[in-house]
C-alpha cells in the first residue's frame, strides 16, 4: 500500500471525527483553542491507537469485532446526538464560562469515531503495510482535520448557536445511522 492510498484512508477515517469536531465548535460561544487542541489530540490518538490495536489483533478476533462495532458506534453517537438536541431545545442560558473539557464525553466520542480505525487496522494486518507509518499518518491527519473542524464549527456556530447545536446533534445521529447501515448492508 503506497503513501497516497494511506493518505486517502487517513482522510476517510478522519471524517467522522472532523464532523464531531465541527459540532463541538458549533457549541462554543467564544473560541477555545485549548479545547480544540485537546479534542483533536484525543481523536488523533484514538484513531492511531485503534488502528494499531486492530493490527495487533489481526484476523484472530475479526469475526467478533465486526459483529458489533457498528452497533457500538451507533449507540454512542446517538446518545451524544440526543444530548445535543435536548440542549438545543432548552432556553438559551447565559454563557459566561469557557467551554468545559468533559473527559468522559471526549473518550466516548473518540472511541465511537475510531471503531472504523480498528477494522482498518485488522485489514492492515493482512496487507503489506508499514503500521508505524500508517498509524502516524492516520493520527496526524485526524488531529489536523479535527482541529480545523472545531474552528470551522465555531465560525458558523457563533451566529447560529441553537440551530447549530440542533443540527450538530442530528448530524451525530445520522453518522451513527450511516455507520450502522454501511455495516448491516455488507
Amino acid at each position: 500500500m503506497n503513501l497516497i492510498e494511506l493518505l486517502i484512508i487517513s482522510i476517510g477515517l478522519a471524517m467522522d471525527a472532523t464532523a464531531i469536531a465541527v459540532c463541538k465548535g458549533l457549541n462554543m460561544k467564544k473560541i477555545n483553542c485549548k479545547y480544540g487542541i485537546i479534542l483533536a489530540v484525543f481523536f488523533g490518538i484514538f484513531q492511531a491507537g485503534m488502528t494499531a490495536i486492530g493490527w495487533v489483533l489481526g484476523k484472530q478476533f475479526e469475526q467478533y469485532i465486526v459483529i458489533i462495532d457498528h452497533w457500538i458506534a451507533f449507540v454512542l453517537l446517538s446518545i451524544i446526538g440526543i444530548k445535543m438536541i435536548l440542549e438545543s431545545l432548552k432556553k438559551e442560558k447565559e454563557e459566561t464560562e469557557e467551554t468545559k473539557i468533559d473527559i468522559k464525553e471526549m473518550l466516548i466520542l473518540a472511541i465511537a469515531t475510531s471503531i472504523d480505525a480498528l477494522a482498518i487496522g485488522i485489514t492492515f494486518s493482512f496487507l503489506q503495510v508499514n503500521i508505524l507509518i500508517a498509524t502516524s499518518l492516520i493520527g496526524i491527519v485526524t488531529l489536523v482535520l479535527s482541529f480545523l473542524g472545531v474552528i470551522l464549527g465555531y465560525k458558523f456556530g457563533a451566529k447560529h448557536k441553537a440551530k447549530a447545536e440542533l443540527i450538530g446533534g442530528i448530524v451525530l445521529i445520522l453518522i451513527g445511522i450511516k455507520i450502522l447501515i454501511e455495516h448491516l448492508s455488507i
